[in-house]
């Protein structure tokens, strides 16, 4: 039988990750957290509360029984509720949980698991196979851990999953209760999680278990939804707003999450799941907004939907709303019972917002940062503001670092949210912060009378992509200048002709390399060069296109191109 789930409010405030998924077992029960599907099965397989608090024991319980209790675990791949079984038995039994993009080369990976001292990797099916390669090259990690079948090695250093999950169930039913008994403190060092970059320019955010508390209490606090509410997952797993945002919070209000299966089916899943609400970053809102109009246009009816838009929200205006009659068919493309996105990671145009908002989708936008595990403001239903990313939230406190006769100056922030530095990087951790304890965002706004927070730039260069990843150029440059055939590049976000933001290569060629060659030929050259520099990089860091620079760029007497005259 089902048990009883206790209504609340508001979520329950949560004291640890542990309380988290113990406390959720006790409201929620057999109830499903996670839908899912297998790889390369139709099959759609449920999750419960109840199963999620168990499997956390029993991996714990077997981490404990290994001797990596305690240690830095990896985890890498696709969602899947065992990824976060992972995350769970690392952070709750001491531990330290690193979770890896899973678009990183092979060598970034290997740099990130030696700096951060894993002794254990755990994985989904696509890294099945693969991983067990670089067994040599990451002599310090003990297990490889597959969470799904496929993985075929007769290395002692392969472990199954569901091995170590019937390791666990046993040593516990036994008396092993090393990790159902650990203490948790909220200073504990719970997560590793890299920034964007390569080993040279890429940090480490620490994160404790009473940051992540905090930042999953205050994403809680912030937003209307509770035990009916139903999710689709489709962000990456390793990105701090997913987990905090996607998994922690909404399993804290005892909703269900559809895990997508792949970015070409997001659509699909939510036309299946039927969700009534979604986390997601302006990139998936905008390709939904682009296909909304585009099935419009092609069929017609511009001109008809955009009277019934003016005429519905008119009604509403005097509390008469008609938007299920008038757009059904519209919103029944995602599912048909979508009411809210929660959208952060990137500027979204107010336009779009208004637009699905008439077609009766409220579109709430966020801030947050690695570094603030990642929360730090949104705007809440009934206290929107366009343009803005909403008012800090609960137990996060802002400020702007800002001369007396300027408008604008950096985000500052502080909280219990609040990371506690940057891994075996002093240096950048004491630059991260003001000397009384204000963390410097690097981002460039304002507050206005109200307290609304709203961001005008970012101080460093860092170009933000539609779908929320941070490119720094100057990443990029360091490959481009290792190109002999390229005296001097600037790497820029390019608005292409649909509005996505393209990174872009500013080159002044070495044209003594060139004589006799016209401009087309140069092009083609440099961009085949490119072509091969592309292929050590992420794919949303790769170069999609390049212009030429006749003359040098512009230079201060220290000779530092002026990089904001590159227009």
């Amino acid at each position: 039988m089902k048990n009883t789930i206790k209504a609340c409010v508001k979520p329950k405030f949560i004291s640890d990750l542990r309380d988290l998924v113990c406390g959720n077992a006790r409201l929620y029960g057999d109830k499903t957290l996670y839908y899912y599907k297998e790889p390369g099965s139709k099959e759609v397989r449920e999750f419960s509360y109840n199963t999620a608090m168990e499997r956390m024991n029993w991996l714990g319980t077997a981490f404990a029984k290994l001797g990596i209790m305690g240690n830095h675990i990896a985890v890498i791949g696709d969602t899947h509720p065992d990824y976060m079984t992972t995350y769970y038995a690392a952070v709750n039994g001491g531990g330290v949980i690193v979770p890896l993009d899973k678009e990183l080369s092979t060598e970034q990976l290997v740099n990130f698991c030696n700096l951060a001292e894993i002794s254990a990797i755990a994985y989904t099916s696509s890294f099945n196979n693969k991983l067990t390669d670089l067994i040599d090259e990451l002599p310090d990690v003990r297990y490889f851990i597959p969470i799904s079948k496929g993985e075929e090695s007769d290395n002692d250093k392969v472990r199954q999953f569901e091995d170590l999950i019937e390791l666990g169930k046993t040593e516990l039913e036994n008396g092993n209760r090393d990790f159902v008994d650990y203490e948790i403190h909220a200073s504990d060092l719970a997560a590793i999680l890299f920034t964007s970059g390569t080993t040279g320019t890429s940090k480490g955010v620490m994160l404790t278990q009473g940051n992540l508390t905090a930042a999953t209490n205050s994403s809680c606090q912030s937003m209307e939804y509770d035990y009916n509410n139903t999710f689709v997952s489709v962000l990456p797993m390793h990105h701090s707003y997913e987990i905090t945002c996607g998994h922690f919070a909404i399993s804290n209000l005892g909703a269900s999450i559809f895990i997508n299966d792949s970015l070409k089916n997001a659509l699909r899943s939510f036309s299946y799941f039927k969700p009534n609400a979604l986390m997601l970053v302006p990139l998936f809102v905008e390709t939904m907004y682009k296909k909304i109009w585009h099935e419009i246009d092609k069929k017609g009816m511009h001109k008809k939907v955009r009277a019934a838009m003016k005429l519905s929200d008119g009604l509403l205006a005097v509390g008469i709303d008609k938007r299920d009659k008038f757009f059904g068919q519209i919103t029944g493309a995602l599912g048909g019972n979508l009411k809210s996105i929660v959208c952060g990671g990137a500027p979204i145009d107010p336009k779009l917002i208004k637009d699905f908002r008439s077609f009766g989708i409220s579109i709430f936008e966020g801030y947050g940062i690695t570094e603030c595990a990642p929360l730090v403001a949104v705007n809440s239903p009934g206290k929107e503001r366009y343009r803005s990313v909403g008012l800090p939230v609960y137990g996060c406190s802002v400020k702007i670092d800002k001369k007396p006769n300027e408008e604008t100056g950096e985000i500052l922030v502080k909280g219990d949210n609040v990371m506690i530095g940057y891994y075996k990087n002093e240096q950048a951790t004491k630059e991260a912060f003001t000397d009384d304890g204000w963390f410097k965002t690097g981002d460039i706004g304002y507050i206005d009378k109200d307290g609304y927070i709203f961001i005008t730039g970012r101080k460093k260069n860092v170009i933000i992509l539609s779908n929320g990843k941070n490119v720094f150029p100057e990443e990029v440059e360091g490959y481009l200048s290792t190109c002999e055939l390229i005296s001097e590049a600037v790497v820029i976000g390019r608005k292409n002709a649909i509005g996505d933001i393209v990174i872009t290569a500013v080159v002044y060629p070495d044209y003594e390399r060139f004589e006799g060659k016209s401009d087309d030929e140069i092009l083609a050259q440099i961009k085949e060069r490119i072509n091969n520099i592309n292929r050590n990089l992420p794919s949303f860091k790769q170069i999609r296109d390049v212009e030429l620079k006749k003359e040098e760029f512009e230079k201060t007497t220290s000779r530092k191109i002026k990089r904001f005259l590159v227009k």
